[in-house]
């Protein structure tokens, strides 16, 4: 199965949004609506974005007791979101409450480590000498697994890892996606989607790489070039 690149709409409003998918066309009909777009124009987004013909990754990580989370991933599916994101530390119960809430028509992302963090980072937020992000991942992925959430979010420096010890269980979404001689950003651990894809991603986001270009049509023709289907 080929990897599916889905767009971050990391914009202030829900014109900027739709004046990005316009100029995209076919390059992308799969676009991720993340914290700050949510919280600024509300559902309204999703619905603009599903009445324009796309498929929305509603990426707002949640984290919180069961039934919130549960309540909360059922109105996401409500809107019409494909993907949703909670965080894998929420424990068991929340990601399967989560999986509960959504259906089947939301898969439910359980995200690991968030890519913006290094070894190092992680050490120091949870109080540790050291951390093995490669074993914190397998462990946060076991807890997906067992909940029966749809996949997990990793980079794609633990997709190897992922698969095999999880095999097709999981679906992967990698994130902090770049194009060769693209900049980092604000991530720690990156990867090429011809990469990602190659060693098991399910999906893969593209942020910056893409919406920051000087022609984000040629840098999303770039990927899918990468990816085989152009």
């Amino acid at each position: 199965m080929s990897a599916i690149p889905i767009v971050a709409l990391d914009v202030p409003s829900t014109r900027d949004a739709l004046a990005l998918v316009e100029r995209l066309g076919d390059e992308c009909r799969f676009y991720k609506v993340g914290s700050e777009l949510f919280t600024r124009e509300g559902p309204a987004v999703v619905q603009a974005l599903r009445d324009a013909g796309c498929d929305v990754f509603l990426d707002l990580k949640f984290h919180d007791i069961p039934n919130t989370v549960r309540q909360g991933a059922a109105a996401a599916a409500s809107l019409g979101a494909r993907l949703l994101t909670v965080h894998a530390s929420g424990g068991e119960a929340m990601v399967r409450a989560a999986v509960e809430g959504a259906g089947e028509g939301c898969g439910v992302l359980a995200v690991t480590i968030l890519t913006s963090l290094d070894a190092g980072m992680l050490a120091r937020a949870w109080g540790r000498d050291t951390v093995s992000i490669d074993d914190e991942v397998l462990r946060l992925a076991g807890v997906a697994a067992t909940a029966g959430a749809h996949g997990i979010v990793c980079s794609g420096r633990e997709l190897a890892a992922v698969r095999t010890r999880f095999g097709d269980r999981l679906a992967p979404l990698v994130p902090g996606i770049r194009l060769a001689g693209g900049a980092s950003h604000d991530q720690a651990r990156t990867m090429g989607p011809g990469e990602a894809a190659r060693a098991g991603a399910r999906y893969l986001v593209l942020g910056r790489a893409v919406t920051a270009a000087a022609d984000p049509v040629a840098a999303m023709h770039a990927v899918r070039r990468e990816l085989g289907e152009a």
